[in-house]
């Protein structure tokens, strides 16, 4: 009977150990469980539930549990163009791009006009459109004239979105553990070495900001570029003529000969004028002062009648010679 019971007694306790080895391992995988759960949580984005929530049903992971669907990102493409229209006149050209540049909600870049060396008018002005609205202003454009060359280009720069929000998340939660170290700090030399660190990593975080400011206006709005330019005139073929001029050309040549020497004679006239004038003026003057001067006797005449006769005067030698 002893044997028995002995028997039953260490089947008894060999089942109990069995048991509590099994509750253990059940509470260790269970806290495990937990504990991955919780750094899951811990490691979701701002607004993640959002997103999750938005990407659509759950889809089955390898282990059996759903699995939530990666987010979709919207596409980001930076899209130019440049064109190139001949137009008959270029200033009517140019108010019909700013029209559709405002209509679509853009705005005018740049804008700059000169003249080549044939003396015709070329603008170039740098428009700035939404996405949206870019198919639609560049076939507007292309109406304006004659169209001589056009060149389209669309870049996508999606990864490198997604790159600049990454790190522009990651270098804000830097910025605030070293911002949360320096409430914590006591020592001096502690708080200027986190000090240093915090401008390091606040002046990476504005560089990156900077850079999505710009990916972001250049994937909102697109940049086209429009060049306008007057036709060329023809020269006219000169005429041959095998008997040489005519009448008609030389009486031509004439009148234009004539209308010359007038133009140069007015501008001779033109330009002896003012010394003209002065001289005028100061004759004028003198005319005007010899007016009011006293005037002079005038000598009274003397006839031949009243002149007397000059006297003779011997010299001393006639009067010696008359004397002997």
């Amino acid at each position: 009977m002893r044997a028995p019971r002995s028997l039953a007694a260490v089947l008894l306790a060999a089942s109990l150990a069995l048991a509590g080895c099994s509750g253990a391992g059940s509470d260790d995988s269970a806290g495990k469980s937990d504990d991955k759960a919780a750094a899951g949580e811990a490691a979701k984005p701002a607004g993640g539930g959002a997103a999750d929530s938005a990407s659509g049903a759950k889809q089955p992971s390898a282990g059996g549990k759903p699995a939530k669907s990666p987010v979709l990102t919207k596409s980001q493409i930076i899209r130019t163009a440049s064109l190139t229209v001949q137009v008959k006149d270029v200033a009517r050209a140019l108010d019909t791009a700013r029209a559709a540049a405002s209509g679509a909600g853009g705005f005018i870049g740049n804008e700059s006009t000169r003249r080549d060396g044939s003396g015709h008018e070329v603008s170039t002005i740098v428009l700035r459109v939404p996405q949206d609205s870019y198919d639609s202003v560049l076939s507007a454009l292309q109406g304006t004239g004659k169209l001589l060359s056009r060149r389209s280009d669309a870049k996508d720069v999606t990864d490198q979105v997604v790159d600049v929000e990454s790190r522009i998340a990651t270098q804000r939660a830097s910025v605030a553990r070293i911002r949360a170290l320096m409430d914590r700090a006591s020592k001096i030399g502690d708080v200027v070495q986190l000090e240093g660190e915090l401008s390091s990593r606040q002046a990476d975080l504005e560089s990156l900001l900077a850079q999505q400011a710009s990916l972001k206006d250049q994937t909102s709005l697109s940049t086209i570029t429009l060049s306008l330019s007057e036709p060329a005139v023809k020269a006219k073929a000169a005429k041959t003529d095998v008997d040489g001029p005519g009448f008609l050309d030389a009486l031509g040549g004439g009148w234009d000969a004539f209308v010359t020497a007038l133009k140069w004679i007015a501008m001779v006239l033109a330009a002896v004028a003012p010394f003209a004038a002065a001289l005028a003026l100061l004759y004028v003057l003198w005319r005007l002062v010899r007016s009011r001067l006293p005037r002079r006797p005038a000598p009274e005449a003397v006839s031949p009648g009243n002149v007397p006769m000059p006297r003779y005067v011997p010299s001393q030698e006639e009067s010696k010679h008359t004397q002997d």
